[in-house]
């Protein structure tokens, strides 16, 4: 197979497989043994570990010793860390953004929105999963905000925080419906805040953002923290 064939079919597992762990069809702690990924994904071992090794970077497998390769476990310890460097540094680069992003910027954060509103939020054969498209969309949304900010270390920091809790995000969805809260509305005020150049306010509203599904998930989970 040509070098350029063999990239596009590595990524197109990486793909699958990221998709996989997300939509929570490969579960967090769940070890990830290279012959039953090959067969799988229909791909050669080589390839596997090169794909999980981008994983890993991406903070969604880790390995440890006598285990290889897992999908990131999730624990309030690990959660809480997270939430204090996303509350920190996102914050930061939104604000940033808003400070520095131009009429382009502003127009992909209102196309990135207007997908997001369209996109179905559950998945009608298995309520407790995000569905995929909206996974995407509101991926999309957050990074367009974010995209504005010209500090390209800080973005990419802020980026890799936000790619980590997206297994928190789908775990948050199992534990239940909050039928006093309005994620729309939330994403509805982020936009608002950013068209109206309004720095201090996004930063605050992303923060209450961030912070609030850890709320949902210290007081909903029922597990015991995993250290």
């Amino acid at each position: 197979m040509a070098k350029s064939g063999g990239t596009t079919r590595t990524d197109g597992i990486h793909q699958a497989l990221r998709a996989d762990i997300l939509g929570g069809r490969l579960v967090p702690g769940e070890r990830l043994k290279f012959p039953d990924l090959a067969d799988r994904y229909q791909v050669s071992v080589g390839a596997t570990r090169e794909v999980l090794t981008r994983l890993v970077a991406e903070g969604l497998v880790v390995t440890k010793p006598h285990l290889g390769f897992q999908v990131r476990p999730l624990s309030h310890h690990d959660l809480a860390e997270l939430t204090q460097a996303r509350a920190e540094i996102e914050s930061l680069v939104l604000r940033l953004s808003v400070l520095d992003g131009d009429m382009r910027w502003e127009g992909d954060a209102v196309a990135a929105h207007h997908v997001l509103e369209r996109a179905p939020y559950r998945d009608p054969a298995d309520p407790d999963r995000l569905t995929d498209e909206w996974s995407q969309a509101h991926a999309a949304f957050h990074h367009a905000l974010l995209a504005g900010c010209a500090n390209q270390r800080l973005l990419d920091a802020a980026r890799s925080l936000r790619q980590e809790a997206e297994l928190y995000r789908q775990w948050s969805v199992s534990l239940g419906n909050e039928p006093d809260r309005d994620v729309a509305a939330e994403h509805r005020a982020l936009l608002d805040a950013v068209l109206a150049r309004d720095a201090d306010h996004a930063q605050q509203l992303l923060r209450d953002h961030i912070t609030h599904t850890t709320q949902l998930l210290i007081s909903g989970a029922t597990d015991q923290p995993n250290r």
